[in-house]
């Protein structure tokens, strides 16, 4: 079963927020993680067969003091999130007027002289590294 975990984590850095969310997302059975909070001291873990309480402990031995706040069912949250998500929708209007402008390939002729002999020609003879 699908649960939703809540985690208070006391970050001291910048550089502890990642760190968090990379231990729980390498945690076996998590699907997302997510930092929630009013200061983002809060990790958000869902995922199924997530054991929360060695979870807890591991954050507290890598990053630092942590507390479990809430461990439920997110199949409950999934039902109103449908509702909220379908008006938040936006969909994409291309301009009908806009096009992407591209650059014509340029082509580069140069005169080709008779040649020096050996079958090679030069296109300038006065600046020809062969002779």
């Amino acid at each position: 079963m699908t649960q939703k975990i809540v985690i208070q984590v006391q970050m001291s850095s910048d550089r502890c927020r990642p760190r968090a969310m990379a231990l729980a997302a390498a945690t076996r059975g998590v699907d997302s993680v997510a930092v929630a909070g009013d200061a983002k001291d809060q990790l958000v873990v869902v995922g199924d067969g997530v054991d929360p309480v060695k979870l807890t402990s591991a954050l507290r031995r890598k990053v630092g003091p942590a507390q479990l706040v809430q461990v439920g069912d997110v199949k409950k949250e999934e039902e109103k999130k449908p509702a909220a998500a379908a008006a938040e929708v936006v969909e994409y209007q291309s301009h009908p007027g806009y096009y992407q402008w591209q650059p014509e390939p340029v082509s580069v002729a140069y005169p080709i002289s008779a040649g020096d002999g050996y079958g090679y020609a030069c296109a300038r003879p006065d600046t020809c590294s062969i002779m």
